[in-house]
């Protein structure tokens, strides 16, 4: 049987560790739809998985990737069939089910979202789960009356690989967005994004012990968790919401219930690997419409599977900014 290459995940000496391994189709997780890999995406939740930085993975060994896109080989579904060009970002895939960063890719069909109009396999992974996020993160906020005439919107870890792609969007659609950034020396990077403002985290006082701040914000987009998005809760406005992705500096929350009760905020938090697929859909379809950006090119760069570890290693260090993409096969 063919032999293709894959980025396995195992578990050494208590801690998820990845490396290059050769698979064939029967070493997989079983699913109705085999998918000839083009690209994957790299997560910093597969960097996670990938350097035993965090316990991610739950199932030993497993190939990485929580996000894939190609072409279909094989199908025992009736609603795709040989040559079809699709997409699959979240569920299990690279954490309890295999994954993206394989040649071959099988999962099941209930997973697998055809490639929309206007994206190629490429964009989809410049985009992957760090696309979806912002764009149901975005979805999230404007379901509950958020619309650029409210006010600023401050997006936390604004280098990071969602909150860079939701800068661009939320600019996009006409926002006032302030980057929130550790990382002076990215401001002009940032405003390319489509930053107007960059808030500085050393310009905080986070030794304030008072339950509010001043109200500033009409929308939040957070990555941070900790102290970050207990801050947040402080100093939105009347009636202001936080999408909340992420917990890279921390995942308790400290705050009181004054911004709540006196401000009527909204903590709005967004699970991009559980979504329905209804819904799944349509931000698929926004991320080929209103959110499409330009450029693909310019927001992720294309990486060797041999690349990953370095890539992660990175990711994990906070040294990074953009998207990488695994490519497999030029599309």
């Amino acid at each position: 049987m063919q032999k293709f290459n894959a980025y396995r995940i195992f578990e050494e000496n208590g801690k998820s560790a990845g490396r290059l391994v050769e698979l064939t189709l029967d070493d997989l997780d079983p699913g109705t739809v085999v998918i000839r890999t083009h690209y994957s995406g790299v997560n910093y939740k597969d960097a996670l998985a990938a350097t035993g930085a965090g316990k991610v993975v739950r199932r030993f060994p497993c190939v990485g990737g929580v996000d894939v896109s190609g072409v279909v080989e094989s199908s025992q579904d009736a609603r795709f069939k040989a040559g079809d060009q699709v997409l699959v970002t979240g569920y299990e895939m690279g954490v309890a089910h295999d994954g993206g960063f394989a040649e071959y890719v099988r999962v099941p069909a209930d997973w697998v979202v055809p490639l929309p109009v206007n994206l190629s396999l490429f964009d989809a992974m410049a985009l992957g789960t760090a696309g979806f996020t912002a764009a149901l993160a975005i979805h999230r906020l404007e379901q509950n009356e958020l619309t650029p005439e409210k006010g600023k919107v401050v997006v936390t870890g604004a280098t990071g690989g969602v909150s860079s792609l939701a800068i661009r969007m939320l600019s996009q659609l006409g926002y006032q967005v302030v980057a929130m950034t550790s990382k002076a020396g990215e401001q002009e990077y940032l405003r390319s994004l489509g930053a107007s403002e960059i808030l500085l985290r050393s310009d905080i006082d986070w030794a304030s012990k008072r339950p509010m701040e001043r109200a500033q914000w009409a929308g939040a987009l957070d990555s941070v968790g900790g102290d970050t998005l207990a801050w947040l809760t402080k100093s939105m406005q009347q009636n202001g919401a936080i999408a909340s992705y992420g917990n890279a500096g921390g995942l308790e929350l400290h705050t009181s219930i004054f911004p709540f009760i006196l401000r009527g905020i909204k903590l709005l938090g967004v699970d991009s690997a559980a979504t329905q697929m209804p819904l799944r859909k349509q931000m698929w379809q926004r991320l080929a419409g209103d959110l499409h950006l330009e450029r693909y090119d310019q927001i992720a760069h294309r990486i060797a599977l041999a690349d990953l570890p370095e890539v992660c290693a990175k990711l994990i260090a906070n040294t990074s900014h953009g998207r990488s993409v695994v490519e497999f096969a030029p599309n």
